[in-house]
């Protein structure tokens, strides 16, 4: 049982990690607030990318006569897809802050935008590659679980704690370091407060429209990460024609269920990674696999009905998020 429980945690925080990557990102992005439902298409842009980033360095290696190295091509990887979703996010932000376009209405163009994309360019190189897209061995050991001395072989606490890739800690450190950002800087105070109320914060004298597109901007580049993770680990290395799958909605009902914290992220995370992969591990004779699929989502509804109903103050959406700013009506 304890064997069980174990295994179960351990594959609950790896499913987790693309879900908190997406909601720190849009947790970012509506504390300035914007509302970009356009997470699954940020993340399938960093998916895409971030794979052919790898591919590509390791194909312009080989062709050079020299060896590519795992620490780069990783490196490549986490930057592009940062890039590629930040793009994204730039798109939006442009539409939405300057252009003044309605929020809802350009996330979801975002979603089919990024979504095609990924897939368009994902068959584009497989069938260059000569039949899918794939790194190499050198690469997807760069995203294996790490092995740290003395700590990894605890018994338990070492499988736990200390048996995952570096992506999962790096997830975590942005958690901690977002949280303290958003609580104990100047800069993230005034960002809070242009999500808020961006007409006081204007009367202040704090830029609402440069706090909206940073936020937007690095917000879409985190999204990005976590597509990368999807397709540098969660298919190894491989693409898969749409590999994201819903991930990005999930991750924006996790910032709901999270209540805009980044560290309360980190719990609902796990809890929602554990849901995504509970029939392989909890066994009920006679329920059918799509039962098991469709548990996610109906606890999406349940967070989206319990939020709605509690309203509590302390723990709402920022009052600004969707809503354009019109300097002129202040």
């Amino acid at each position: 049982m304890l064997d069980v429980a174990t295994s179960l945690t351990i594959a609950a925080v790896l499913a987790g990690t693309p879900l908190l990557l997406g909601a720190l990102g849009e947790i970012l992005t509506e504390k300035s607030g914007n509302l970009n439902l356009g997470v699954e298409g940020m993340m399938f842009m960093g998916a895409i990318t971030g794979l052919i980033g790898s591919y590509s360095y390791e194909q312009a290696m080989l062709a050079a006569g020299m060896t590519p190295t795992g620490l780069m091509s990783a490196l490549i990887a986490l930057l592009v897809s940062f890039i590629a979703g930040a793009f994204g996010a730039l798109i939006y932000a442009f539409l939405t802050v300057s252009l003044r376009a309605n929020q809802n209405v350009t996330g979801l163009v975002l979603t089919i935008f990024g979504t095609g994309f990924g897939n368009f360019f994902g068959e584009y190189f497989g069938l260059k590659a000569g039949g899918y897209v794939a790194v190499s061995a050198v690469t997807k050991a760069a995203f294996a679980p790490v092995h740290i001395p003395v700590l990894s072989d605890l018994p338990v606490v070492g499988q736990l704690l200390f048996s995952y890739n570096w992506m999962v800690y790096f997830a975590l450190a942005l958690a901690v370091i977002m949280a303290w950002f958003l609580m104990r800087t100047r800069v993230g105070l005034n960002l809070r407060a242009v999500g808020e109320d961006p007409a006081a914060a204007d009367a202040a004298g704090i830029s609402v429209t440069r706090y909206r597109y940073l936020a937007t901007v690095i917000g879409g580049g985190i999204c990005g990460i976590g597509g990368m993770y999807m397709s540098m680990v969660t298919t190894s290395g491989v693409w898969v024609h749409g590999c994201v799958s819903g991930y990005g909605w999930l991750a924006v009902a996790l910032v709901i269920f999270a209540t805009w914290s980044p560290l309360r992220g980190i719990l609902m995370a796990v809890i929602f990674g554990g849901l995504m992969i509970m029939r392989m591990y909890v066994s009920i004779p006679g329920l059918p696999v799509q039962i098991y699929d469709m548990i996610p989502y109906a606890a999406t509804i349940l967070v989206l009905i319990i939020t709605s109903v509690r309203q509590n103050k302390e723990h709402a959406m920022p009052a600004g998020t969707g809503y354009n700013y019109f300097r002129e009506e202040r």
